[in-house]
């Protein structure tokens, strides 16, 4: 049945479809009405300016890396690697470039921060090459830095001193007070690592002289240092002194991990000068600061995370309106046209609309599938980020537990050396003596073992079965006690400290455990550890 449009039928049609093209044309959206975090905004404004000038890719580079550094500093490492391959894209394969040079030590800063050395090395290594054959001095000054930073992460002292110190030789020739104070830093806490107190204070004292009086994080973390390189010499006022300085300057700054990092200091300095009261306290301002600190590093981490997904939301909303402008001014010009047209054609005109329509629609469903699958790629990453916080609770738990059954006992032992302060006619020798008994029962308590064999196979569900099955013989609860704490990367001073054994007895232990596994001679025990 062939069908007859007369021109007012026509008229109205028109008059119907430039309407609804009007409420099409609404206002454009803006982005930052509900999004949070000010400083991703202008970083991402900023990127988006340099990218519309495609002309200049190392504008657009440079609007990666801010952003990418900015994801750095808040933990979000695998966003951080996404802008700087981006930035890497704009600049090429110029492997000479300084901007290169600067992604790629910025990469392996990630890798690093990671534990992922190799990764690390790789990076360090090819900018220092580069840096080298172009006589760039301050970056090979930097490359060395780095590279000594990663070699003292794996314990290798030997190679870290040797490139710290050729580090420190290129900034000292370019007269660069920054980094001759932070290389300097560095050599020392290399030194401290092997115990050489006396060296490594010489080299605090060479950074502090060009940090004095800054008032900066750099200042803090040399402040820190010194006292703890006093402190573990015995010689407990100096170690107070610096460490009173650097918490006077981080409470300047409100900087919460400084702030928790002196009070931990100084806990340890009045425990070890027997004033357990005064540690006790500090202990507690330091849990206080690093509760506050992971609160608002999380808080800050799922500010920019809501943030991204909001304005990537908002981005693809734009992006469909636009499209479906598009159609509908391409319809209404299309009538507009067929209203002057010939009778004989308007039948062909609302066949072709009618697959106009199809196709309209056929978008639609396909922008919403895309916007869809966008919505569940940002709910998988939400709970990735759910399971982190999970895992770093879990690791809270495992600490507090250890940490209250430390204050237990301290308190008991400050209550009961209060009672004897007060008695002053009382016969103190009997007292103490009691003091120790009451002392070495609590020693050779099992109870927090079997609260820490909980806490582990929590985390850890399969690691005693498997390290089990892939020992040659049956393996000790004093074998497999080892075998958790290195498990969880402690350090053989660490573990002795807590199996109450000399480190000389934990290494040996560690011997007769590698004995009784399939770890090849090249492998480290640590590593094949954590890796089950």
């Amino acid at each position: 049945m062939r069908t007859h449009f007369g021109p007012f039928f026509l008229l109205m049609v028109v008059m119907l479809l430039v309407h609804g093209n009007s409420m099409a044309q609404q206002a454009p959206i803006d982005l930052s009405s509900q999004t949070s975090d000010p400083t991703y905004l202008e970083l991402q404004k900023q990127l988006e300016q340099s990218k519309s000038k495609p002309e200049f890719p190392k504008q657009i580079a440079q609007s990666h890396l801010k952003l990418g550094e900015y994801y750095r500093s808040l933990g979000l490492y695998s966003e951080a690697m996404e802008q700087y391959n981006r930035a890497l894209e704009q600049i090429g394969t110029d492997f000479n470039d300084t901007l290169y040079m600067t992604l790629n030590n910025h990469i392996g800063r990630v890798y690093l921060s990671q534990n992922n050395f190799e990764l690390a090395e790789q990076h360090f290594t090819e900018t220092m090459n580069t840096t080298v054959n172009l006589e760039d001095s301050k970056g090979q000054a930097e490359s060395m830095a780095l590279l000594g930073a990663c070699y003292e992460k794996q314990g290798e002292y030997d190679k870290a001193l040797a490139y710290q110190k050729e580090s420190l030789l290129l900034f000292e020739q370019l007269e660069d007070k920054h980094g001759v104070a932070m290389t300097n830093e560095n050599i020392g806490s290399i030194y401290e690592d092997l115990e050489q107190f006396d060296l490594a204070q010489q080299y605090f004292y060479k950074a502090y002289a060009y940090l004095q009086d800054s008032n900066t994080a750099e200042e803090i973390n040399v402040l820190n240092n010194l006292g703890d390189s006093f402190r573990k010499t015995g010689k407990y006022e100096s170690a107070l002194s610096y460490t009173g300085k650097a918490l006077d300057i981080a409470k300047q700054l409100n900087d919460f991990h400084q702030l928790e990092s002196a009070h931990k200091d100084l806990s340890k300095t009045y425990a070890l000068m027997g004033d357990f009261e005064k540690a006790h306290a500090q202990l507690m301002e330091a849990e206080e600061y690093n509760s506050a600190m992971l609160t608002a590093q999380n808080t800050n981490q799922l500010n920019v995370l809501q943030t991204i997904y909001e304005t990537n939301k908002k981005e693809a909303e734009i992006q469909l309106l636009k499209e479906q402008n598009k159609v509908s001014a391409a319809n209404q010009n299309l009538l507009w046209v067929a209203l002057f047209a010939l009778a004989a054609i308007l039948t062909i005109l609302y066949s072709y609309l009618g697959r106009k329509r199809k196709a309209k629609l056929k978008i639609q469903e396909y922008k919403q599938r895309m916007l869809k699958a966008e919505l569940d790629k940002k709910a998988i990453e939400e709970k990735n980020l759910q399971n982190e916080v999970q895992l770093k609770t879990a690791s809270l738990s495992r600490y507090s537990l250890h940490l209250s059954q430390k204050n237990k006992i301290l308190l008991d032992l400050a209550n009961t050396l209060r009672n004897i302060a007060s008695r002053r006619n009382m016969d103190t020798s009997e007292k103490i003596k009691a003091l120790v008994k009451e002392i070495d029962f609590n020693l050779q308590q099992e109870d927090e073992w079997d609260e820490f064999m909980n806490f582990f196979k929590e985390i850890h569900p399969e690691f005693i079965k498997k390290l089990s099955s892939l020992s040659d013989s049956s393996l000790s609860p004093a074998e497999l006690r080892l075998g958790m704490l290195l498990r969880l990367n402690l350090s053989s001073k660490e573990i002795a400290s807590i199996l109450r054994v000399t480190p000389d007895s934990v290494r040996v232990a560690r011997h007769r455990l590698r004995k009784k596994l399939p770890i090849d001679q090249k492998d480290e025990l640590v590593n094949f550890m954590i890796e089950l």
